[in-house]
């Protein structure tokens, strides 16, 4: 399965991953998803905000155990964000096969559709429609860098966006999610586990700042004429990463839009788009404010006008209790604890949290580095998270 899906929308120059929502890689994906569920038997599903499903058993027949994760990536991620949690699935369900397991609750593989958000700007489109964080009108809203809305790529991709909306029939026959993902960060390698259980996902959000100034020569302006937006703008991207630091949070500028974007010209507008997490709603608060703050001083020093705004948010998740306890439960059998950790990274787990009982393991990740083409697992390690997620789904699908 790993080898199928390796070649997939793989930049031969950066060596990374480019499957973004409703393109020709996407479609790939997707194909190769419907030929490991039918490969197995499984009912195949389509739903309607474009998310994919696979069942064993019965869905109609409620409280199902639902596991899988999502195959669309960020611009030149890595392999494992997404596509680890989804063949992991596949390979757990044979793993139960194989130990002719009896099981007495349905279960179900997911592709979540658009997790990263790379061409709308929204994470976890298809699994915030399906929850109902997502309006209707909001995704149709929803456009890419090159203008193309979110369904009229849906529509050029085959799908009927007329369909998407909440899904509330759906989410009440899951009894249990899990997800598994590759660890982003180095604490189960710190640790020398290979398996982890997470306890919570961070807040965090995502907010663009105009930094609008005035177009003008770059070779002919007197510095002390210009309103050059990108002064405000780099003095803004230092501020977060110094506030960041004071709060024990993280901040970062990762995306950037210029315009007239010339050489030789100095910009009209600087756009730039944060990205800020914490462990807890107040150090977010506090670390955005003071970023926020610290922008609109700069853009007053330098006679731009800004304007902020808060794209997508989500709020702290902290998985339910007696899921995750029955998790570690299941995975401690052989004598040794398993590690649970915080992420600071967002899942469609969290987003179905409010919905649905909800947990995620993580494999280890030997360095830690993440939404990029060095993002790594070892074989024994997924191995091990196979072994791991089959166990799971023994103990909540199966007598």
């Amino acid at each position: 399965m790993w080898a199928e899906l390796l070649p997939i929308g793989r930049s031969a120059t950066s060596g990374g991953y480019r499957r973004y929502a409703w393109t020709g890689a996407d479609t790939d994906c997707r194909a190769w998803f419907r030929a490991q569920a039918e490969a197995r038997g499984l009912m195949y599903e389509l739903d309607r905000n474009g998310n994919q499903w696979a069942w064993y058993g019965d869905p109609a027949q409620g409280n199902a155990v639902v596991t899988g994760s999502h195959l669309d990536s960020v611009p030149d991620g890595g392999a494992y964000d997404g596509p680890l949690g989804v063949v992991s699935a596949f390979a757990a369900l044979d793993e139960l096969r194989a130990r002719q397991a009896a099981f007495t609750r349905p279960l179900g593989i997911v592709n979540f559709g658009d997790e990263e958000g790379a061409r709308f700007g929204l994470a976890c489109v298809g699994s915030r429609l399906t929850a109902g964080q997502l309006t209707r009108e909001k995704a149709y809203a929803l456009r890419d860098g090159d203008g193309v809305t979110l369904p009229r790529a849906m529509e050029a991709a085959g799908h009927d966006p007329e369909t998407i909306g909440p899904d509330p029939e759906r989410l009440a026959r899951i009894g249990a999610f899990v997800e598994l993902h590759v660890e982003q960060g180095r604490a189960l390698d710190l640790t020398g586990d290979r398996v982890g259980i997470a306890s919570a996902i961070w807040p965090h959000g995502r907010w663009r700042f105009d930094f609008r100034g005035e177009a003008n020569h770059a070779g002919t302006t007197r510095l002390a004429d210009r309103r050059d937006p990108m002064l405000s703008y780099a003095e803004t991207v230092l501020a977060a990463r110094r506030e960041a630091e004071l709060a024990g949070a993280v901040a970062t500028f990762g995306k950037i839009a210029v315009e007239p974007n010339g050489v030789n010209a100095i910009p009209s507008l600087v756009r730039g788009w944060l990205d800020a997490r914490a462990a807890d709603q107040s150090a977010l608060d506090t670390v955005v404010t003071a970023i926020e703050k610290a922008a609109g001083d700069y853009a007053d020093r330098h006679g731009i006008e800004l304007a902020v705004d808060r794209e997508s948010f989500t709020p702290v998740v902290d998985f339910e209790d007696a899921l995750r306890d029955e998790l570690a439960r299941v995975l401690g059998r052989a004598g040794s604890p398993v590690p649970v950790l915080g992420t600071g990274a967002g899942h469609d787990a969290g987003i179905l949290s409010g919905r649905v009982p909800t947990a995620m393991l993580f494999v280890r990740n030997p360095t830690g580095v993440s939404h990029s083409p060095a993002e790594h697992a070892a074989e024994d390690d997924c191995l091990a998270g196979v072994t791991a997620l089959a166990d799971v789904l023994e103990g909540l699908a199966c007598r």
